[in-house]
């Protein structure tokens, strides 16, 4: 029978549960029930939006998203993003999905931390990132009736996530800080770590190697 929260039917295809299961096994409860709210958050989003991202999709997407965070999947030498969005596209692939539509849930993930270009882009890039900004940043929760947060929090509840899922940032990241040049991940490691200063853009180009 498949679950609904907050009006959301909770996709229970083949490669759905396999997502769910694989996601459950790896990673702790924290990034389980964020992964859900995003999916949840993303599908209403799209729904106040008059679009309607494919739901398998946003939610291999969405289960994938920071996968990259945790073992085994993180690297040492790439965003995290990438992480995930690398292994959401071997994941499609091994479960018979088209090679378009892993491009699709690569792009979701691989972009879900950079402001405003996935909101021009296809309905499950969107999607994600917009469930990404409603659970991390707050970004358009006013568009999520009280009814439907208290229902998605009852069953994925976020205790303490501001400051846990900091750490998960953190803890996911740290020992790649190049990585983080260009992207907001970079504050979060400003933020733990006093020693750590991005990398500075102006400074890039300054010292380049052209000499005007």
């Amino acid at each position: 029978m498949t679950d609904t929260i907050a009006g959301i039917d909770i996709p229970d295809s083949k490669i759905a549960i396999d997502a769910t299961e694989l996601v459950r096994e790896t990673t702790n409860e924290l990034l389980f029930n964020h992964s859900r709210r995003v999916f949840l958050f993303g599908s209403l989003q799209a729904r106040a939006l008059g679009t309607t991202p494919d739901p398998e999709l946003l939610y291999i997407a969405a289960m994938f998203h920071d996968l990259g965070l945790v073992e085994p999947y993180r690297t040492a030498d790439q965003r995290f993003e990438l992480d995930g969005a690398d292994q959401a596209r071997a994941f499609l692939a091994s479960h018979g999905f088209s090679p378009a539509d892993g491009d699709l849930v690569w792009a979701a993930i691989a972009l879900h931390t950079t402001p405003e270009v996935p909101t021009r882009m296809a309905p499950v890039i969107a999607a994600t990132t917009a469930g990404v900004e409603t659970d991390v940043l707050g970004l358009h929760l006013y568009k999520i009736s009280n009814i439907e947060l208290a229902e998605i929090t009852a069953v994925h509840p976020r205790p303490h996530f501001k400051r846990r899922i900091l750490e998960a940032f953190y803890e996911g990241f740290a020992h790649r800080s190049d990585s983080t040049f260009g992207t907001v991940n970079s504050d979060v490691l400003e933020h733990f770590d006093p020693t750590f200063h991005h990398t500075s853009f102006v400074d890039v180009i300054n010292n380049s190697d052209w000499s005007e």
